[in-house]
């Protein structure tokens, strides 16, 4: 072949390399000197014209966060676990760090999530079935026994209770003497896509605000290595919704909390830099990347556009991603690792910045030890021997993959116009309108399925299904109860009336709660007994729908 026989030299954007790219590697050097494939040809980190606009680390992030994206640091792998007791969890937490989990993600049980404590009355059948209960600083305190908190970041899926949880999360630092100001992770702290998607607020929705507030302004005057809230889509993809329904949604959640924050008299640019997202990751491969590209787009010019913030950092786009668990099949378990596979590899050619891969069983119960280490090494395969890590964003470019990062953003932005005609996100809740657009999308989304125009492979009227793997053992309940009475006997219950006389005071007041609930967990006060205390002062929410 000769030199004229030869395809062109890949376009090299030399600004991009220049002023964008050699600054971030000097600042941050990549994982290797140089990058190349299993036949030896090197790999630029980025392939794009000059003319092609912004690239990886400029605004508007359309083809990533970080100029070297993943060439410099891989995502975190951060897996879901939680269930049956603190204890249990604990061993689950280990095994999973010992085989290279990068990031601990906290699943609490439904009592927890909503606000009761084990031995109550409502939380009967329910204690450490879907994660792991939490009422005391001491079932914090034995749950992350033996890991390091100023080492391990700690992400706790929680949103009514986010700021008792965050209050364990700070009085557990200090009680180990370690200083909660390098406590890393994040609280989800979304109250909002409960309301839409979920169901368990336990306050009605101005005061669930209030309260996600108080933890973000908290986290910013005390916590700066920690994002005190994960604005997330993947509840409103579970609940049914399109990837632009998920998109325009989510970021209608973002700029409420941005218009309460801005109410509040926070600076817009601290709290900027410290939100972050949380999106699901299904089948369809290439909407799947435009989504993530899109919202990236679309977070970053609301962000300047609408709230003013010049500060790059602060219109940056951060997310965490779930492969979609509606989308798993309890027939034939073992095809849910390649749904898996192929929304994991989404979310990375997408830019996440963390991930979780469900393990394949998670249809039939909670994961297995043995599917949950599947599932890690999923992320790890892709990860190590896959190659994708070695080019920011290897799917930009593509006219494909550009023309529907440009539908998504343009059916994002109609809904979120639609929304500011109801007068806002809370508005558009408090109407039904998100709420009946999501079950619309999910009632055509089932007929698809049952008329066997979408039917998932391996499912069919006569397939069997497998025994579940895992059952939570009925005695966890009594044995919890039992705690929950030796650690009422034990405490001064003259100190825990004055802590939650204290809570009834800041809440009413408007004062920020945080320091009070730090006091007051630090007392003895269970969670249960917090969310009572605001309850009465808040009042409890109602679905009149």
């Amino acid at each position: 072949m000769t030199s004229a026989d030869r395809p062109p030299s890949p376009p090299r954007p030399e600004r991009w390399l220049r002023d964008v790219h050699a600054p971030a590697v000097a600042r941050s050097p990549e994982r290797r000197e140089s990058f190349e494939t299993s036949s030896g040809i090197p790999l630029a980190p980025l392939y794009a014209h000059e003319a092609e606009g912004a690239g990886p680390g400029e605004f508007p992030f359309t083809r990533g966060l970080h100029p070297s994206m993943y060439r410099s640091r891989l995502w975190t792998m951060r897996q879901y676990a939680g269930y049956s007791s603190p204890a249990e969890t604990n061993e689950r937490f280990r095994f999973l760090l010992e085989k290279g989990q990068t990031g601990l993600s906290v699943a609490f049980d439904l009592p927890t999530q909503i606000g009761y404590d084990s031995d109550s009355p409502e939380a009967l059948g329910e204690v450490g079935r879907v994660g792991v209960p939490i009422s005391t600083l001491d079932d914090l305190d034995t749950l992350l026994d033996g890991i390091p908190l100023d080492r391990v970041s700690i992400s706790m899926t929680i949103n009514s209770t986010a700021p008792v949880l965050l209050a364990f999360l700070v009085a557990l630092a200090r009680r180990r003497g370690v200083d909660p100001r390098v406590l890393r992770g994040t609280v989800q702290n979304d109250i909002l896509k409960e309301f839409i998607a979920r169901g368990t607020q336990r306050f009605p929705v101005e005061p669930s605000v209030r309260l996600a507030v108080d933890v973000i302004e908290y986290a910013a005057q005390e916590l700066p290595s920690f994002y005190p809230i994960s604005i997330s889509g993947y509840h409103i993809r579970e609940a049914g919704s399109t990837a632009v329904e998920e998109v325009a949604f989510t970021l209608a959640d973002g700029i409420a909390y941005l218009e309460a924050c801005r109410s509040r008299g926070l600076d817009l640019v601290q709290v900027g830099r410290r939100l972050s997202f949380f999106f699901n990751a299904h089948n369809h491969f290439f909407e799947e990347v435009a989504k993530f590209r899109a919202a990236r787009r679309l977070w970053a010019t609301i962000c300047r556009e609408r709230f003013g913030i010049e500060d790059d950092k602060a219109t940056q786009l951060r997310f965490h991603t779930q492969t979609g668990g509606s989308t798993l099949t309890a027939q034939e378990p073992a095809n849910n690792v390649v749904r898996v596979t192929v929304q994991a590899l989404a979310a990375v050619l997408g830019g996440t910045q963390s991930l979780h891969t469900n393990s394949s069983d998670e249809a039939l119960s909670l994961p297995s030890q043995e599917a949950a280490q599947v599932a890690l090494r999923t992320q790890q395969i892709l990860a190590r021997e896959s190659g994708v890590t070695e080019v920011a964003d290897p799917l930009g470019g593509s006219p494909y993959v550009e023309a529907l990062t440009d539908a998504v953003e343009e059916g994002a932005r109609a809904l979120l116009s639609e929304i500011d005609t109801r007068g806002g996100t809370v508005a558009a809740i408090a109407d039904g309108f998100i709420r009946r657009r999501i079950e619309s999308s999910a009632f055509k989304a089932q007929i698809a399925i049952d008329s066997g125009e979408a039917t998932p492979v391996g499912v069919s009227e006569d397939a069997e299904i497998p025994e579940a793997p895992f059952r939570v053992d009925p005695a966890v309940e009594r044995e919890r109860r039992d705690a929950m009475a030796r650690f009422r006997a034990e405490r001064d219950e003259t100190v825990v009336t004055a802590a939650r006389g204290e809570i009834a005071r800041v809440a009413a007041s408007g004062e920020n709660v945080l320091p009070a609930l730090i006091a007051a967990v630090e007392s003895r006060v269970t969670l249960g007994e917090i969310a009572e205390t605001l309850a009465l002062e808040f009042g409890e929410y109602r679905d009149d729908a």
